[in-house]
């Protein structure tokens, strides 16, 4: 029995060696449900991704006006789930732009942050980058404003203007003006949830990764990833936690430093340099779509209903009680 233990304690020891190094972490299933809730709309996701992206116009830096279309489009629906919102105005190179900073608030101290940037790098539709990722936030305020006596926190509401080049790892990111922002209420905040292009998936085996990582993961790219730095671990995990509750859509983790290339692209970056917890929630972006800032991310190549059901898993997520 004693040799049976001891080689069972190395197997262990092994296995938590392997997955330091590789800075994956694969949780256990919840022992929390969440009650009964509203379920993510494939049609609400469809109206808000076609207000987003619109028509003729593209919303990248140089088009303030598109920029400003669809800002203030978004703070006309939050209103309409009954969200206040207000514009954290900022200027670069004397050209005025804004984030749109929503609050649900539910009576408590502490509060969660979830956010999305809503402009595009170029000329192009930016459907999956990151038309998904505003459209999903949206959703979720949709819902969590039914369950608003249910929760443990307040949330606010983040969609950030300026993520894409050339302002991208600059202090000119709207994420960045935005986390400088609330760093000294940093105590107060359980965590920033980014949503940032979660509309692609595929069955077929063209999954791509950072180097070091590809053999530990699938190579499908059918599934959800939650992204975070080791401050920020019991979000990916609860998250993740959640997916599996759910049985819809496989949730993979990743857990590693922002010089790992490929874990500091997006807005969750800026929140990890003012010591805040994040995570990004992502269907890994150029790792998986080679639509990537082409012309050829459009709506058409969205998977909607896997959208829905990333969504689902955030909001159950959000309704945990604190400390589960």
């Amino acid at each position: 029995m004693d040799e049976e233990y001891m080689r069972a304690k190395k197997n262990q020891n092994i296995g938590l060696c392997l997955s330091t190094f590789l800075f994956s972490i694969f949780l256990s299933a919840s022992t929390w449900a969440a009650p009964n809730m509203t379920a993510a709309s494939t049609n609400n996701l469809k109206v808000y991704l076609e207000q987003i992206i619109g028509n003729d116009s593209y919303r990248n830096y140089k088009n303030i006006e598109e920029l400003q279309r669809v800002s203030a489009w978004i703070k006309e629906q939050m209103r309409l789930f009954g969200i206040p919102c207000q514009y954290q105005n900022y200027s670069v190179n004397s050209l005025g732009y804004r984030n749109v900073v929503c609050t649900l608030n539910a009576g408590h101290a502490d509060k969660v942050i979830v956010g999305a940037h809503y402009d595009v790098f170029g000329e192009q539709q930016g459907a999956d980058d990151n038309a998904s990722g505003v459209a999903g936030v949206i959703e979720t305020a949709r819902i969590l404003a039914q369950q608003k006596s249910q929760l443990t926190q307040n949330i606010e509401f983040v969609f950030y203007t300026l993520q894409e080049p050339p302002f991208f790892k600059t202090e000119q990111m709207g994420s960045y003006i935005h986390a400088k922002s609330v760093q000294t209420q940093k105590d107060q905040i359980q965590g920033v949830y980014i949503l940032d292009m979660i509309g692609y998936f595929d069955e077929k085996l063209v999954q791509d990764y950072p180097v070091g990582l590809k053999w530990v993961y699938p190579n499908h790219a059918n599934y959800i990833a939650a992204v975070s730095n080791v401050q920020s671990y019991d979000l990916g995990a609860k998250y993740c936690e959640e997916m599996r509750t759910l049985n819809r859509l496989e949730c993979q983790r990743l857990v590693a430093p922002s010089f790992v290339s490929g874990m500091e692209f997006s807005d969750h970056l800026n929140y990890w340099k003012f010591d805040i917890p994040a995570v990004m929630i992502t269907d890994t972006a150029f790792f998986r779509n080679k639509n990537y800032h082409t012309e050829k991310d459009t709506l058409k190549t969205l998977n909607i209903g896997k959208m829905a059901n990333v969504i689902d898993g955030l909001v159950n997520n959000l309704m945990m009680p604190s400390g589960q």
